[in-house]
């Protein structure tokens, strides 16, 4: 009996699928995830793109322009992003490790939720950047609060005031 049930729902599934494959590849289009390995991105023009969920790993994205891109999830592994423009930035749920964020534009930028650990953000212009619940390392947080300034146009969050300033 089990048997023909299993058979059944599979007919079932298949004929589904014949009859209707745009939502099949609607539903695995929603699914794909862009994935940057190992690549030279150096000054590439990425601005206003929906990277939601990308991965990013070993990417050399110096001098590279991502202004107003959605990184929401997305994960940044071993990236260098120095000198970047990263203004409006949505890093929302991101995850970055061993990151440079050196001498980049993070004006505006939307760190909320996201956790940023054994990343640097040495000389970064931070004015305005959103870091409301972020997970930061300590020395990074007491550095970032040193030149924290702004209020994000979007969220409306008081950079200080995200990043726990005293």
């Amino acid at each position: 009996m089990k048997y023909f049930f299993r058979l059944t729902i599979a007919y079932l599934l298949a004929l589904t699928l014949l009859l209707y494959p745009q939502i099949a590849l609607a539903q695995s289009a929603a699914t794909i995830t862009a994935t940057f390995e190992d690549v030279d991105l150096r000054g590439e023009d990425l601005s206003g793109q929906d990277l939601k969920e990308a991965n990013f790993s070993k990417v050399k994205l110096e001098e590279a322009n991502l202004s107003n891109a959605d990184l929401q999830g997305a994960v940044l592994s071993i990236t260098n992003l120095t000198d970047a423009n990263l203004h409006g930035i949505n890093f929302t749920n991101g995850f970055a490790y061993v990151t440079l964020f050196d001498n980049s534009n993070l004006t505006d930028a939307i760190f909320a939720e996201s956790i940023v650990l054994r990343s640097t953000f040495d000389g970064a212009d931070i004015t305005g950047a959103d870091f409301s619940n972020a997970i930061l390392d300590f020395d990074q947080v007491e550095q970032l609060c040193d030149r924290a300034s702004g209020v994000n146009s979007i969220t409306g969050v008081d950079t200080r005031e995200s990043l726990g300033c005293r």
